[in-house]
């Protein structure tokens, strides 16, 4: 029996045989060459065949987790055709007289290495990026084909790491749990694993020759272990907690179509929060009360320059039409910190969490800001929409975001073209907007609580640094006195108030936010029923 730790991405239990995906190193020759010509061409080959093969893939991953998870295929045809990355081939073909797999293989090496040694989490996360399209084109020269990975019986992958190629091509239902040595949690294999609500563990510290395809295995996403070759006793053990789950989730399901009031009557509205028009399926299904946030800055990544108004009013107009009457609160662009886009061109920060970000971007920069208010006026007409406006840390902020939308307001009268000026509210997330929220309730529509950025300013703690994890408690006194006096002082106004963070799905708390007279909680879709049940069983 082997028991390991690792670093969950997506919970869950489950018993099964392990899938072991080793890839063969690809032994890649140098040879040299007489006709430096001839192996270009057959690079462009080579090039043509995985644009056709990455298109199939997002076509794929397109259907089974939508556009904004399969951006990533598209960021991959654009990174094979980036100057600098063949330039760096071309001219290593010509100047060395070498074969094209050696040039793709040492330019992809390098590259990789290049990223991963940046301090950006999501540019060290593009280190894989750039090895996956090098290994393809590798594959391509060499005339191997991609690995099928769609004929296999239902399994617990387990691996050194998964590209996002290799993870779409997977017959999603035949996949029972993720199991891999590296990777990180914003790789966009961890989003896709979230995505495809498949248990995942990363970051394991095991040696792949230890396991082999066939194996046993239970994955417990609940407590972030594995363990290969367990005893019949631990087996029997992990299925009856994989049944126990089952059977909340059956009972779960009852609860659909059920209101979200508490034994003594209190009602408290629970929402789903979500990145892309397709997530809406997810909202649906889960029986939420509308959509408390819509980040609307997922439209912004994966490609190489900024969404139209007439692309962002599809999506918006897409989403209300789809929610039937039920509110939408769509956030303006939260780019900056962790969410990085090469397009806006915001420079190196030392500390990007609170640096050039989110409404600081659209005050500076009000093409942009116009562009995006322009697509939400528009599609408020086609159903109940709200913005909400993020990082807010004063008064004079709001007030010139209102200068803003009145110049918004003049150009599409004076085009004469329809629209509608929505509900605007505020994220409350800075220990600034605290301190005035009496201030800001007077002059905003609603105030919603981003716990995670409120936490992490509140007590100097980078959320993204895993050093610091016992050190982020978002249970903390203050961050709870904080949201009392964000409710407090929104009622006092008449305005209502909900928690988008994280916190919001936590359950040990729902009975304190009930107390603290909370409106609206949004969580992710699959925690909607789970807190309607708290609310439900409150004692409040």
């Amino acid at each position: 029996m082997l028991k390991l730790s690792g670093k969950v991405v997506y919970k869950g239990i489950v018993v099964g045989p392990v899938a072991l995906l080793k890839k063969d190193d690809q032994q890649v020759k140098r040879t040299k060459i007489t006709d430096a010509d001839a192996e270009l061409a057959r690079l462009g080959k080579a090039g043509e065949q995985a644009q056709a093969q990455l298109q199939k893939l997002y076509d794929k991953a397109v259907k089974e987790v939508g556009e904004a998870s399969a951006a990533i295929f598209e960021v991959h045809q654009m990174m094979l055709e980036d100057d600098d990355y063949l330039d760096a081939i071309h001219n290593m073909i010509r100047t060395e007289m070498v074969n094209a797999e050696y040039a793709v293989a040492v330019t992809g090496d390098n590259f990789s290495e290049m990223f991963a040694n940046m301090d950006d989490d999501y540019m060290k996360a593009r280190a894989a990026d750039v090895k996956d399209i090098s290994n393809r084109l590798v594959r391509n020269l060499m005339g191997q084909e991609d690995v099928d990975l769609t004929d296999m019986e239902p399994s617990i992958i387990v691996a050194d790491d998964l590209s996002p190629s290799e993870t779409v091509q997977m017959d999603k239902k035949k996949i029972l749990a993720f199991v891999t040595v590296h990777g990180s949690s914003n790789s966009h294999t961890a989003i896709l694993a979230r995505m495809m609500n498949i248990p995942a563990l990363i970051g394991v510290p095991l040696n792949l020759d230890e396991v082999y395809t066939g194996m046993k295995a239970v994955v417990d996403g609940l407590n972030g272990e594995v363990i290969f070759d367990p005893s019949e006793e631990i087996c029997a053990e992990a299925e009856v907690r994989v049944g126990e789950e089952q059977e909340k989730l059956k009972l779960l399901q009852t609860l659909k179509g059920k209101d979200n009031v508490t034994l003594f009557g209190k009602t408290i509205d629970i929402y789903a929060n979500i990145g892309s028009v397709s997530d809406v399926g997810y909202v649906l299904e889960n029986d939420a009360g509308g959509i408390g946030l819509f980040r609307s800055e997922f439209l912004y990544l994966g490609r190489d320059n900024f969404p139209t108004e007439e692309e962002q009013f599809q999506a918006y107009r897409q989403v209300v039409q789809m929610m039937a009457g039920k509110k939408v609160v769509i956030r303006t662009l939260d780019i900056g910190a962790d969410k990085q886009v090469d397009y806006f061109n915001l420079g190196k920060e030392d500390n990007p969490a609170m640096g050039y970000r989110a409404i600081r971007i659209c005050l500076k920069q009000p093409d942009i800001f116009k562009t995006q208010l322009r697509a939400l006026f528009r599609a408020a007409m086609y159903g109940n929409l709200s913005i909400m406006y993020p990082m807010i840390t004063s008064v004079e902020e709001v007030k010139k975001i209102y200068e803003v939308v009145a110049q918004v307001r003049a150009e599409l009268d004076e085009q004469q073209i329809p629209y509608k000026v929505p509900e605007q509210g505020i994220m409350i997330e800075t220990p600034a907007a605290v301190m005035v929220s009496d201030e800001l309730a007077e002059i905003v529509d609603f105030f919603s609580i981003g716990t995670n950025d409120l936490t992490q300013y509140t007590l100097a703690v980078d959320r993204q640094n895993a050093k610091l994890d016992d050190f982020y408690n978002p249970h903390h006194k203050a961050i709870l006195r904080m949201i009392q006096m964000v409710a407090d002082n929104a009622h006092k106004c008449g305005k209502w108030v909900g928690i988008c963070g994280e916190l919001g799905a936590d359950l040990e708390l729902t009975e304190e936010f009930l107390r603290m007279g909370i409106d609206e909680l949004s969580v992710a879709p699959s925690m909607v029923l789970k807190v309607r049940k708290a609310v439900r069983e409150a004692d409040v």
